[in-house]
């Protein structure tokens, strides 16, 4: 008998049941729009993915390097893998934002938001570089479509309860694009390739956007939905791509030509987006309004102009050298020669206005070492010429004169002030860069690949020299921390045997100055689960119980087993922890005293009923007035042979080199707010520590000990120059004593710092 009919399933909605029920909630002719929408974004996404294969594989093609091409062909196959993956999730996205149109509830934030100009926070310098090129990519829209879009947006706000703008509008660029790139998450590809899918991104999907705009605009007038706004026809160029909604077939694809124009659009597009954020700074920026007929020069002038700076600068640059202002000056002097006010063009304008905001914030950072700043200061005219003449400077991570700014930064993180600038090679190596720069750069880039590839070769030997003396510190540190286990088992075993008891002194110094060496090796050797360290502990039991007093003669028996052993082991023991000859012998020579007395003792204790009998007898016969012979009685006890000594304070066994044992340090509560700091400290951090403002210590964290809990710190040539307990640098960090410094790449922080501000001076 079956009871399937009186069964009720209850399985959780599907996505799809799920989506339907949220789309129930949109008006009619908002799900219309949504379905063909998606249906276009689809097509152009299949085109994006159908044509992205001969793109990598003609950047493959254009690879100088094996490790390059190996690259873009995993890339190619990471892709095929995924590509259903990332279209799903892409489109899954798309119906969940206009499911969210009439719910107050809070939903899914832009994914875009997180890589905006507005909350940078620079990990790696590949999310600048994917941050400047998806604003890009919107900008670019913005600039074409806005109108389509504003109109799009307000017909939406019409006839849904949530207010949108442009930027969080589901089919808005912002959206898509944030929408894609959370998509594409889960491909394992690196920055290029995360660019040119970008660049492919916007190429198939991005492009025809107009289109799409303006057929969801009319599919809303026909729905009655704001007729009165007018848009204005969309005139397509030949050049923009395909419209996806007419299928993916229809036109071919110049693969060679989308490969080749990535880098020129890119940098474009790049430096227009820091132009835009510049635009509202330019009055707060310059110093005076140049007049309306002004002459801007050429940027050939402005050159000339550099170089002769260049070629006058101080010798001692510092944080006060202003570059505009000595450009300035130098712009008026031109212009009472000529007749005519001249200034800089307004590209030119805002590249010195770039280079020198970055310089500001890298003059001013306190990661780089005082002594340095004046140097790294005498880099801002070469930099400048650098990115008048190649705007890629702003938007190429691996452009060779921001990696040698960035690799002189790296390398300069662990240079003390207090170092000797005129010995260290570092400091000189540096000099020279920068001398070399001033004297010979005129305007070919080609001088800053040299000096990398020179500086890169300097700083692989120096980090090859730290990392080996970094090394065999951390072997010591880690072969010391064994040892200061060891002495603890070992104080523990000696405390546990002799704390409280009353033992001749050269017992207890035997044990405690060669017995305790003995241990100590015979742990770090087996360990203290072994047969060796056991037999050894036994040992020491044996010869504290030689040494005590007993009186039952069967223990008379025991110590003649016993001693011969008992000597022959200590005598082993003693000689394999190479103590000391001359100090053994004396151990052995009184411990044989000692061993010689318990004998005698023995004796003495078995010969006193006979005498106490004979005395009796003696005395008996004197009574009767019987003279009897003079009979010999055993002597008295003799004093002990060696000094006693009462075992009343804990046993602590130095380190070699220790004179007294460590205080105990202040201990802070378990919640202390600093201790999440120092468990915060990772290996390879670099640090600074502050005694005062004459006296810092700059240093990297090498190794933390977790069996004894230390953190060991060493210099930039790997020599350790600090050791630091948890607590210690707790309490460090709360008197403010400490202070990390931040290693990632200098050039990629400054301008972040520098969009940031041009950000909120745009905002505010």
């Amino acid at each position: 008998m079956t009871t399937d009919a009186k069964v009720v399933h209850l399985n959780p909605l599907t996505a799809e049941q799920n989506n339907a029920a949220s789309a129930a909630r949109l008006p009619a002719a908002l799900i219309q729009l949504r379905d063909k929408a998606a249906l276009q974004l689809k097509q152009a996404l299949q085109a994006l993915f159908d044509n992205a294969d001969d793109t990598l594989f003609e950047m493959a093609d254009r690879a100088t390097s094996n490790g390059e091409q190996n690259a873009f062909f995993e890339a190619m196959r990471d892709l095929r893998l995924k590509r259903k993956n990332v279209e799903r999730e892409f489109l899954q996205a798309i119906f969940e934002s206009f499911s969210s149109l009439n719910q107050y509830a809070i939903g899914k934030a832009p994914a875009l938001d997180s890589v905006s100009f507005d909350s940078l926070s620079l990990v790696q310098n590949d999310e600048l570089e994917e941050t400047v090129a998806t604003d890009a990519m919107v900008a670019k829209v913005l600039s074409r479509d806005s109108q389509a879009l504003g109109h799009l947006t307000t017909r939406l706000n019409a006839v849904i309860s949530r207010k949108l703008d442009d930027k969080s509008n589901p089919l808005g660029p912002a959206s898509l694009c944030a929408d894609f790139l959370s998509a594409c998450a889960s491909l394992g590809v690196d920055i290029r390739v995360k660019l040119i899918i970008l660049k492919l991104f916007e190429k198939f999907v991005l492009a025809d956007l107009d289109q799409l705009y303006a057929e969801a605009n009319q599919q809303l007038v026909a729905a009655g939905i704001l007729p009165e706004l007018k848009s204005t026809p969309v005139r397509r160029s030949p050049s923009q791509g395909q419209a996806a909604s007419r299928g993916v077939a229809g036109e071919a694809v110049s693969h060679s030509a989308v490969a080749g124009e990535f880098a020129e659009q890119d940098v474009q597009e790049v430096f227009s987006a820091l132009q835009g954020l510049l635009s509202q700074a330019r009055g707060s920026l310059t110093q005076r309004q140049a007049p309306v007929d002004a002459m801007p020069i050429t940027s050939n002038d402005l050159m000339r102009l550099l170089s002769h700076m260049q070629q006058r600068a101080p010798a001692q640059a510092s944080a006060e050298f202003d570059l505009r202002d000595q450009l300035e000056q130098l712009l008026s002097r031109a212009s009472a020669k000529s007749g005519k006010t001249r200034v800089v063009g307004e590209v030119d304008e805002d590249v010195i206005n770039l280079v020198s905001m970055l310089f500001e914030f890298i003059l001013d950072d306190r990661t780089l070492p005082d002594s340095l700043k004046a140097l790294i200061a005498r880099l801002q005219i070469p930099m400048l010429k650098v990115a008048v003449l190649d705007k890629t400077f702003f938007s190429r991570g691996s452009h060779p004169a921001r990696r040698l700014l960035n690799e002189i930064a790296a390398a300069s993180l662990g240079w003390g002030d207090q170092d000797n600038a005129q010995r260290d090679s570092l400091f000189q190596k540096i000099e020279q860069i920068v001398q070399r720069l001033l004297n010979d750069f005129v305007d070919d880039p080609q001088i800053f690949s040299e000096l990398l590839s020179d500086f890169m070769a300097f700083t692989v030997d120096e980090r090859r020299r730290s990392e080996l003396l970094e090394q065999r510190t951390r072997d010591a540190e880690e072969g010391s921390a064994r040892s200061e286990l060891a002495r603890k088992q070992v104080e523990q075993a000696l405390n546990q045997r002799l704390l409280g008891k009353k033992l001749p002194e050269v017992v207890v110094r035997l044990l405690q100055e060669g017995w305790s060496s003995v241990l100590t090796l015979t742990c770090l050797k087996h360990g203290v689960e072994s047969d060796e360290w056991n037999a050894a502990l036994a040992t020491m039991d044996d010869l504290i119980w030689s040494v005590e007093p007993h009186d039952d003669p069967e223990a008379r028996l025991r110590l003649l087993e016993l001693v011969p052993g008992l000597l022959k082991a200590l005598r082993e023991g003693m000689t394999s922890a190479a103590f000391d000859p001359f100090a053994t012998s004396e151990f052995f020579s009184q411990l044989e005293s000692l061993h010689v007395h318990a004998f005698q003792r023995f004796k003495r204790i078995m010969a006193a009923p006979v005498a106490e009998k004979t005395r009796e007898q003696n005395q008996a016969l004197l009574d009767a007035g019987i003279e009897v012979p003079l009979l010999e009685v055993p002597p008295a006890d003799e004093p002990d042979v060696a000094p006693m000594v009462e075992v009343v304070e804990e046993i602590v066994l130095l380190a070699p080199g220790e004179t007294e044992a460590p205080q105990p340090e202040v201990a802070l509560p378990d919640d202390d707010e600093m201790l999440p700091k120092v468990d915060a400290l990772r290996v390879g951090s670099w640090v600074e520590f502050i005694e005062d403002d004459e006296h810092k210590l700059r240093c990297k964290l090498a190794a933390i000990i977790k069996p004894t809990g230390k953190y060991i710190f060493v210099n930039r040539t790997g020599m350790k120059v600090l050791e630091k307990t948890r607590m210690a640098l707790a309490i460090e960090f709360r008197r403010n004593a400490i202070r990390l410094l931040d290693d990632a790449l200098l050039f990629d922080r400054a301008l972040e710092s520098v969009i940031g501000n041009l950000r909120r001076l745009k905002n505010g």
